[in-house]
């Protein structure tokens, strides 16, 4: 039960980081309504350094983002489904995606949509009753 708890939690990360990566790199889902911002955003720098632009900032911004959401099921998915005594004697790693997913969670509700913060918060919610059916 624990395990498919966790699996199922890493999952949902793994969809949203995959169709983040995918609309990131390969569509135009992050380009801005109004295409003089996104040309604006291909010809400046930020203040930071002239080595990038904001646009290509954005891309790798977003890219890295992916990357870090499917860590989680990178991670966990194979620890859940090969090597549970992992979970279930260390408080940390039991914890660590709840702790994540809360993190994801105040971000989505702050800067995100409504489809990643239901994402993010089933994925929380399942990885937290995990850690608290290992750890009560």
């Amino acid at each position: 039960m624990v395990n498919s708890l966790f699996i199922l939690g890493a999952l949902i990360f793994g969809v949203l980081g995959a169709f983040h990566l995918f609309y990131t790199l390969f569509s135009n889902k992050f380009d801005a309504f109004d295409p003089s911002v996104t040309e604006a955003m291909k010809s400046t720098s930020p203040v930071l350094t002239k080595e990038t632009t904001m646009w290509r900032a954005w891309v790798g911004f977003n890219a890295s983002h992916s990357i870090g959401a499917l860590l989680i099921p990178a991670f966990y998915i194979p620890v859940a489904a090969f090597h549970a005594d992992l979970l279930l004697q260390s408080f940390w790693l039991s914890i660590l995606p709840t702790l994540i997913g809360i993190c994801y969670l105040i971000l989505a509700k702050n800067y995100w949509f409504k489809i990643p913060f239901i994402g993010v918060a089933v994925a929380t919610l399942l990885f937290a009753l995990a850690a608290l059916l290992i750890n009560t």
